[in-house]
């Protein structure tokens, strides 16, 4: 099922990836079968974390406070934890709006996750420029997309319940350079990603710009 938040009013719906600040986590790779049993990876997030993003454009720190939407910033600390970001497609690049990313390139994990979902969080604060925030695809459906504001959308999108659980605090300029000449072409093809997984959106859409890897930094 493709991360759907219905944007009809704007003309798109949405849909549903080291260096830097501090010292990345020591931990080493989970198990490839953490990934394939979402119901498993179950840890409370701490009340304020940071998670480094190195891609190929750079180095981003996302800064979450769990009190902001507690289910979501859970979702996302198990997430990058476990390395599920890693290797990923910034799959959906649109300037002076969002971009979003959250599909793995290993097929089985990927369909692990499609209905791994979970309940909404209520809309603490705005969609400011440089927030984070889950894709979903209606009430109770957020799984592992995420998407930055990349301009202020809170007209249109706090309404529309998307919780945001954390801001960009270091490298927001990453995002300006990222390819995104694909326009929605990506972001239509989602259901291939996840059956073909990182070989077939690389051999298709090769100028894309990826997540390298994605650490809990302190």
């Amino acid at each position: 099922m493709m991360r759907t938040f219905i944007a009809a009013a704007l003309g798109a719906a949405f849909l549903v990836g080291a260096t830097g600040c501090g010292g990345s986590s020591s931990s080493s790779p989970p198990p490839p079968s953490a990934l394939l049993h979402p119901s498993s990876l179950s840890k409370t997030a701490p009340a304020t974390f940071k998670a480094e993003f190195t891609t190929t454009q750079g180095a981003f720190v996302v800064t979450v406070k769990r009190s902001w939407a507690p289910l979501g910033a859970d979702r996302f600390y198990n997430l990058v934890y476990n390395h599920f970001y890693d290797d990923q497609p910034l799959f959906r690049v649109l300037p002076g709006f969002v971009t979003q990313w959250g599909i793995s390139g290993t097929p089985a994990i990927a369909k692990a996750w499609q209905n791994a979902t979970i309940k909404d969080d209520p809309v603490t604060h705005h969609n400011a420029q440089g927030t984070i925030t889950f894709a979903t695809g209606g009430p109770n459906t957020r799984t592992t997309q995420v998407f930055v504001n990349l301009v202020s959308n809170a007209s249109q999108l706090d309404s529309m319940g998307f919780a945001l659980f954390g801001t960009i605090t270091s490298g927001l300029s990453v995002f300006a350079n990222l390819y995104s000449g694909y326009g929605e072409g990506p972001s239509n093809s989602q259901n291939l990603i996840v059956q073909k997984g990182a070989d077939w959106i690389r051999t298709n859409y090769p100028k894309l710009d990826w997540v390298k890897t994605a650490r809990i930094v302190h």
